[in-house]
């Protein structure tokens, strides 16, 4: 590929996928560390709006941060038996420390179910002590054997929401709680729909009775799990003696939950909205909301320009978008033209570009251009930072709606195989109807989709298997996927 150009989507998605992420400065490779990555700062400060925005919904739910050893014994992973079979294949395991063999091996955490069960274990003994509300903000490593920037790394970030509960009642009701909390965030922040679900037994996660999903469309119509919430039953508290004394006085194993999102949202932001000229960012979480170019040819020009920039700037960062102060960046730089400028923003998804050149002034106005395309739009200096606010909150609602838009377009319901696999080959995401037979988990490998999850929303709509031919009640989600 030609240096600084973007292959297109139509070409080839993936290598698009590697360019919008490399041109947009996000990450790039940690070659000296296998399967991981290095998340450069602009990458890094939109992981930031999206840990500040889920912090703060944690908070209002009740939940605390807390961190816990990035080390677990094995033995630890070992006491429950499905969730270890479950995560063997992608365990990193540290045999040595301090220049001789350890006693025991310890697991660089692949997730955190264990070693939070032995501490809530000393931290719970009576029904008051519930329910226990913990999150935590940590890096995890999975040894993986295909790894993709953002989507599926040996290590990558997320936060880890572990909770315990006196009765199965009150653990549901947590699980559907936060999985509300990631469907909301998605749409509202990311501005990428989801379909919410439940998991196959097959696909729900190692220990749990049942997962719960979030799951997105990406331009090339796969599906990405973009968040999960897991009823872990009292599976976990029995491996690691979690009890407490009931109002009752009965010693009882309490009930557990655990949900979590990860640096993958990063994958599916730039899945779902960029473009063959870069990355495209929702405002909401766009660590620049605007760009101030400065259009000059000598000196003269120069100061006035950037006056003028720096008056429009902190008339901006006195206003708030979505509770946060307006970001503004103003491009100062020489010895490049402002086409070189224009570019180099484009590629990293700024919302907003505003362009103030000598005529500009001349006029009192600015020129505006959206990062999705569209006419430069020209707009009187004394109006312009009470426009942006506005603007960028239609831009965000626009997003959204495209989305929302490609994604109901290509999403059919098919009734027969021929036409599940017909639709599937055309990247779609397809509804059809499923008896419930394991087989079916097998059937679908072999052309490379999974049932991604049972809406929570299908209705009924009784009719044979799309498999078996047997009687079925309602739909799921069958798609290609990440």
């Amino acid at each position: 590929m030609e240096a600084g150009k973007i292959t297109p989507r139509a070409q080839d998605y993936a290598q698009w996928y590697q360019d919008v992420i490399k041109e947009g400065d996000l990450a790039q490779p940690a070659e000296v560390v296998k399967g991981c990555m290095v998340i450069k700062p602009h990458g890094y400060a939109i992981w930031e709006k999206i840990q500040k925005d889920l912090d703060r919904r944690f908070k209002a739910t009740g939940h605390k941060n807390a961190y816990f050893p990035l080390l677990v014994p094995m033995s630890f992973i070992k006491k429950e038996a499905e969730h270890v079979e479950g995560f063997a294949p992608e365990l990193a395991v540290v045999t040595h420390a301090g220049g001789k063999e350890l006693d025991e091996p310890y697991v660089i955490r692949p997730t955190s179910e264990t070693i939070i069960g032995h501490f809530f274990a000393q931290w719970i003994q009576s029904y008051r002590d519930l329910p226990l509300l913990i999150n935590q903000w940590a890096n995890v490593m999975r040894w993986e054997l295909r790894t993709r920037m953002f989507l599926r790394t040996g290590e990558f970030l997320w936060q880890e929401g572990h909770t315990a509960h006196a009765t199965h009642e009150e653990c549901i009701e947590e699980v559907m709680r936060m999985l509300d909390v990631y469907g909301d965030f998605a749409e509202t922040v990311m501005a990428m729909p989801v379909v919410k679900g439940r998991k196959t037994d097959w696909e729900r996660f190692a220990g749990a009775l049942s997962t719960f999903t979030i799951e997105a469309m990406m331009q090339d119509g796969k599906a990405l799990q973009a968040g999960t919430s897991h009823d872990l039953g009292q599976n976990f508290g029995k491996a690691f003696g979690v009890k407490f004394q009931s109002k009752e006085g009965k010693e009882e194993f309490v009930w557990q939950t655990s949900w979590g999102v990860s640096t993958r949202l990063i994958g599916g932001l730039i899945m779902t909205h960029s473009d063959d000229n870069g990355l495209v960012l929702p405002p909401k979480l766009a660590p620049i909301h605007v760009v101030i170019v400065p259009i000059f040819k000598n000196d003269d020009e120069r100061t006035k320009t950037l006056a003028a920039a720096e008056k429009i700037a902190a008339e901006l960062r006195a206003l708030r978008y979505s509770d946060e102060p307006l970001d503004v960046e103003i491009d100062r730089r020489d010895g490049m033209s402002p086409g070189q400028k224009y570019y180099h923003w484009e590629r990293r998804g700024v919302p907003y570009r505003m362009e103030i050149g000598p005529k500009d002034l001349e006029k009192s106005s600015v020129a505006l251009k959206r990062r999705d395309g569209g006419p430069k739009t020209f707009v009187p200096m004394a109006d312009v930072a009470k426009q942006i606010p506005g603007l960028l909150e239609a831009y965000q609602n626009e997003l959204l709606a495209k989305a929302k838009a490609f994604r109901d377009a290509n999403s059919v319901k098919a009734d027969s195989w021929d036409d599940l696999v017909k639709a599937l080959d055309q990247n779609k995401f397809v509804y059809a109807r499923w008896a419930g037979d394991a087989a079916l988990a097998a059937k679908l490998k072999e052309i490379q989709a999974t049932v991604r999850c049972m809406p929570l929303d299908a209705q009924a709509d009784p009719g044979p298997c799309i498999l078996t031919g047997k009687a079925a009640e309602k739909r799921v989600l069958i798609a290609k996927n990440y």
